[in-house]
């Protein structure tokens, strides 16, 4: 292990009290962005991650955005040296099913070195590494390696929205030589990984309505057709018997990855790892594509949501005047999330019987698909990093996930991306009991750290 490794790691072993009290600190705040009934808790949560990063001797400010306030911090500017910019988000997904978790999911809770709480993977544990080793490098050498950005959103579980409506005006601040999106991580724990591509999103609400009232499943079942039926029968045909996208155009615009490309990618998945850890078997999507490809690679939409009449205790013999589902679309490059989210609008209102009205809500605040180069220094830098510290190679990986903000942000600061964590599969992000090990959390703290040395020397 390398002395800068080590020098590092002592580093956050001497403040590793502080660091971790303030963890649990970070997570009580209920910064759920997409509830209005927390906006205080956002609020209240940007103010304290901007008064750390001030007390840290960086100059802050806030963004206001038609939504929550986005924290923009930096450092003394400095021509000499490359300008690095980091991504986090301080909000987090909302808690239900509450009666689901072991613990309160605001009190920070530790079991076996897992700290489980909302947030605590995505993504306060990740970006409380990011800032305390920014802090701590910047205290211990008088000045950081590089000119450093940091811009922590609070809307990513929201779509994005508000950063999205101003980041192209924000560019001249963004400006930057390489961009850090620090929400990902690992497939397997022993296993370090850099994250070549992330799957862009689209969004939508599709409301049936069959009649102004609930009705009497009695007096008017074989009369009125039941929206519950109608969204079952319009939803079923999103999809033919291979699992493939029925929608007319879905496929049209993908570019697939070239042959060197593919074989720079780590393509392994481990079918009893993901029924073990999550209970699930990996039959979902395209037959004629492999798990890890249909993760990857290839365009899906999930049905996130459905209420439409009575589900609690007992029965309630009605038929529902309405129902709702909630749909989303992981996307591959090439495609454009408003015009997939119109194609598959679209299609649905096409399927609607007679008697029902569809009303379908296409959700701004989409995003595209992102790739970028294993050659690129900053990429380069990160695989060595992982490389320094695990003692094993590191390997390029892609991710289904989404992260709505990273194709505008590398446009308007002109940076070179790279995609990195320490997440991994069973930290039960966006679930109940959602968990993040602090022993990742020391680690990220040296990667970032080891990072930033790295663009800093030009090694």
């Amino acid at each position: 292990m390398s002395e800068n490794i080590l020098a590092l790691q002592k580093l956050y072993d001497d403040n590793a009290d502080n660091i971790v009290n303030g963890f649990y600190e970070f997570l009580r705040f209920k910064s759920i962005s997409t509830e209005k009934e927390f906006a205080k808790d956002v609020r209240d949560c940007a103010n304290w991650v901007e008064q750390f990063l001030s007390e840290a001797g960086l100059h802050t400010e806030q963004w206001e955005t038609r939504g929550h306030p986005v924290v923009f911090a930096q450092n003394e500017q400095d021509t000499n040296k490359p300008t690095v910019l980091i991504y986090n988000h301080y909000d987090v997904q909302p808690v239900d099913p509450l009666e689901l978790w072991k613990s309160d999911p605001f009190v920070p809770t530790v079991r076996d070195g897992e700290v489980y709480a909302r947030g605590a993977q995505d993504n306060k544990g990740q970006c409380w590494y990011v800032l305390n080793a920014i802090k701590l490098l910047k205290q211990r050498d008088g000045s950081l390696p590089v000119n450093i950005k940091l811009l922590i959103e609070g809307e990513e579980e929201a779509a994005s929205d508000g950063l999205t409506r101003i980041v192209s005006e924000r560019a001249k601040q963004l400006a930057a030589d390489h961009l850090l999106i620090v929400d990902l991580g690992f497939h397997h724990k022993l296993q370090p990984a850099v994250t070549l591509g992330i799957r862009g999103i689209a969004v939508m609400t599709m409301k049936l309505r069959g009649s102004s009232v609930d009705l009497h499943s009695g007096g008017h079942g074989g009369i009125a057709y039941n929206p519950n039926r109608a969204m079952s029968e319009m939803l079923a045909s999103l999809y033919d018997k291979d699992g493939k996208v029925a929608v007319p155009g879905f496929y049209d615009d993908i570019k697939e990855l070239s042959e060197q490309e593919r074989a720079k990618i780590d393509f392994s998945f481990d079918k009893d790892f993901y029924k073990s850890t999550f209970g699930a078997e990996p039959t979902g999507g395209e037959s004629k594509y492999s798990p890890a490809e249909r993760c990857w690679l290839r365009p899906t939409v999930e049905i996130n949501g459905i209420r439409g009449g009575y589900t609690g205790d007992g029965f309630k013999t009605v038929i529902p005047a309405e129902t709702i589902a909630k749909i989303s679309c992981r996307l591959v490059p090439g495609q454009n999330p408003k015009k997939i989210g119109d194609l598959v609008a679209d299609f649905l209102k096409s399927k609607a019987p007679a008697g029902i009205t569809a009303d379908i809500e296409v959700h701004q605040g989409g995003g595209t698909a992102v790739v970028t180069s294993p050659d690129t220094p900053v990429v380069q830098a990160a695989a060595q990093a992982y490389t320094e510290l695990a003692g094993t190679e590191c390997k390029f990986i892609m991710e289904g996930g989404s992260i709505p903000i990273v194709t505008e942000l590398a446009k308007a600061s002109g940076a070179e991306v790279v995609l990195l964590g320490y997440g991994l599969p069973g930290d039960l992000v966006h679930a109940p009991n959602e968990h993040f090990g602090l022993d990742r959390l020391k680690k990220g703290f040296v990667t970032i750290g080891r990072i930033l040395e790295l663009l800093g020397s030009g090694d």
